[in-house]
């Protein structure tokens, strides 16, 4: 889960126009049953996979929402089940038990798998961050610590995960003081292992599954911000990791967004388009939209226009994706809103997913129906 971010103002854009293709070809190869329209059919006719969070806890107990995640995604990405204080609650102990539920679910359904992650200074274990802080663990033991968590999950799943976040969030936002690199020089990594410890995860990760997609996930990286500062550090960073050979294979944008500030869609897909130039695979790893709500529980939209806005800006989100032929997956951050982290972590705010708090689908669904349908066949995107 992610940290609050500011939005630039809402600004008017022509992607939706650029998607537009004829009727004939909207609808080539037809629609013959209901599978043809779930959302991960309607990607795969461009070559994209279309994904979600899932929470182990409602995967196989809660049927309505275990069949949407069968039958309208192609990737899934675990929520919290292969973070590191899930797996290794206590030092050398592992416990795969969830992720490996998830992995079994996904091969069952003909699902690629998003390993989400394996260096974040957040949802650390508790052993970890106490021995950090009581000296017990040295820098150089944190260090060998990392690279044997690194090594430990990689070959667990090797060959069952098609992309991992490998690093996450390590850099620093408008509002932080930046190294002279743009990393944060407060992220727990970065101020106890140094910069140099970015590359070294993608080596390790990459030696414990050479086949695996290796990615480096944020968010506010595609100007979301109004800045686009962070998006030109991370830019320059990965471009000089990639002439030095480390195995970075792509950038996850997390796209949290947030009505009352708005969404640049040009100014995102130039940059998912900028990365792509670099020959970095994208994808959209995080995506949810969320506005002011009259509680947690109902979560209704207290401005009416919200009810436009948020499908709206979803739609800016898969369209930018869909225009850039190097975005090869488009993930929203959980399958409905009664089990979003948004009420939590945003006071006062919610209804950021494509299904309601009864797991109904959303008018963002719809949208997002509608644009893969416009675009099929279109695009072939390059993970295909």
């Amino acid at each position: 889960m992610k940290q609050l971010r500011r939005r630039s103002t809402l600004v008017a854009t022509g992607v939706a126009a650029l998607l537009l293709v004829p009727a004939a070809v909207a609808v080539a190869g037809g629609n013959s049953g209901p599978a043809d329209t779930s959302l991960r059919a309607l990607a795969s006719k461009q070559g994209l996979r279309i994904g979600t969070a899932v929470d182990a806890a409602q995967l196989g107990t809660n049927k309505p929402y275990t069949d949407i995640v069968a039958d309208q995604f192609s990737t899934v990405t675990p929520e919290n089940a292969m973070k590191w204080e899930s797996v290794e609650p206590s030092q050398g102990v592992h416990d795969w038990k969830q992720a490996d539920q998830l992995v079994r679910f996904a091969q069952q359904h003909g699902q690629a798998v998003r390993g989400h992650t394996l260096m974040w200074h957040n949802q650390l274990p508790g052993w970890l961050t106490t021995g950090v802080a009581d000296g017990s663990i040295s820098d150089a033991e944190l260090r060998d610590i990392l690279h044997r968590h690194v090594t430990d999950e990689v070959t667990h799943f090797k060959g069952k995960v098609w992309q991992w976040d490998v690093a996450n969030e390590v850099f620093a936002n408008s509002w932080e003081t930046p190294q002279p690199d743009g990393l944060n020089a407060d992220d727990f990594w970065i101020k106890h292992l140094g910069s140099g410890i970015v590359a070294d995860v993608f080596r390790w990760a990459h030696k414990a599954d050479p086949k695996a997609l290796l990615m480096y996930n944020d968010y506010n990286i595609t100007g979301e911000d109004g800045t686009n500062a962070k998006f030109q550090a991370v830019y320059d960073f990965v471009k000089k990791l990639r002439a030095q050979g480390v195995p970075i294979d792509g950038l996850g944008e997390q796209a949290h967004l947030d009505t009352q500030y708005g969404f640049d869609a040009r100014q995102y897909q130039a940059d998912l388009q900028a990365f792509g130039d670099l020959g970095l695979k994208v994808a959209i790893t995080e995506a949810d939209v969320r506005t002011f709500v009259d509680n947690a529980t109902d979560q209704v939209p207290t401005d009416a226009l919200a009810q436009y806005a948020q499908p709206y800006e979803f739609s800016e989100l898969l369209k930018g994706c869909q225009l850039v032929r190097q975005c090869i997956s488009f993930t929203v951050w959980g399958v409905y809103d009664g089990d979003s982290w948004i009420p939590g972590t945003f006071s006062g705010e919610g209804y950021g997913l494509l299904y309601d708090v009864n797991l109904k689908p959303k008018p963002a669904y719809s949208t997002l129906q509608q644009d893969l349908k416009l675009a099929a066949g279109t695009v072939r995107h390059a993970g295909d």
